[in-house]
């Protein structure tokens, strides 16, 4: 299976809402723009930022059409997949083939505590369910409580021919370091999914990262990995510590507020959160526009 796409920066791109909380489909298509012209490798469709939890199956498809329509095969776009059920999880992953993605990201189910075993059906059976659609495991242990195993990933690897990769957004450098080391020589692409963590999941042979900021600083973003595969680490290293106290700066907002306030801050007007989620205000967005403005970003 090619999987030579799999590479590069990706944001987990952001839904601009109208006042009602349903897509704002002119908006959705400029942010669409906004990053493939900024350089993005590809598109994730329904990640943490992109607040994949609030919509409901038919809202997903519309949205996601509306940005394969846009994307219009300049870059590959992955179909973000985050439900408990597991039935209902084969129903999207089923629905993003036919619409044309190009891969699906499968998180694992939130809320529960299941078993190895009980992982292992889970993502085995959406993987098979999709033929050879290309599938990626996203581990996220700070939002469902408990992290994918090394043994489980690698059982999944030798049992699934189309998971071909996963994301990592646990933030612990060792851990990203050794699903490389261990799947090395295999068709497998492990993505960073911290963008403080960029430089060093490429330096230990990662594929690339999944960054939210790429919302608002595409290029900034695209350039720590362009730079790192030209050669010039030190250009990398340093993009890659401008980013950082800017991407650090969103820890204090409410998530996923931050990445529409500093967009919004940007004059990018993307609309706020769904509710309860409100946009940031007071000292939190001080402090995101003190960051902006010292790395450059926005002017004073």
């Amino acid at each position: 299976m090619d999987t030579s796409f799999i590479r590069g920066i990706i944001p987990p791109i952001i839904t601009p809402l109208d006042k009602d909380e349903n897509v704002d489909e002119a908006k959705m298509r400029k942010q669409v723009d906004f990053v493939i012209n900024g350089g993005v490798h590809g598109i994730l469709a329904f990640g943490s930022n992109s607040e994949f939890y609030v919509f409901e199956e038919e809202e997903k498809k519309r949205i996601l059409e509306i940005i394969l329509s846009q994307a219009a095969g300049r870059v590959p776009v992955y179909m973000g997949i985050g439900n408990i059920k597991t039935r209902k999880c084969i129903r999207i992953a089923q629905m993003a083939k036919a619409a044309g993605a190009s891969g699906i990201s499968v998180l694992q189910p939130m809320f529960l505590a299941p078993t190895e075993e009980e992982l292992f059906q889970h993502f085995s059976s959406i993987a098979n369910s999709v033929g050879d659609l290309p599938m990626l495991l996203y581990n996220n242990p700070g939002r469902t409580g408990y992290g994918m195993s090394y043994n489980l990933v690698m059982r999944l690897l030798d049992a699934c021919p189309n998971i071909v990769g996963m994301k990592d957004s646990s933030g612990d450098m060792t851990r990203v370091a050794e699903f490389i080391r261990l799947t090395r020589g295999r068709n497998f692409k492990v993505l960073g999914g911290k963008d403080t963590l960029v430089y060093g999941t490429l330096a230990h042979g990662g594929a690339g990262a999944v960054c939210t900021t790429a919302n608002v600083f595409p290029e900034l973003v695209c350039s720590i990995y362009e730079k790192f595969k030209a050669g010039d680490l030190k250009g990398a290293l340093e993009a890659q510590f401008i980013l950082n106290p800017v991407r650090l700066s969103m820890d204090l907002a409410s998530f996923p507020a931050a990445t529409k306030d500093m967009a919004n801050l940007m004059g990018m007007d993307v609309g706020v959160s769904c509710r309860p989620v409100l946009p940031s205000s007071g000292k939190v967005l001080e402090a995101m526009r003190d960051e902006m403005i010292k790395a450059g970003l926005l002017k004073a």
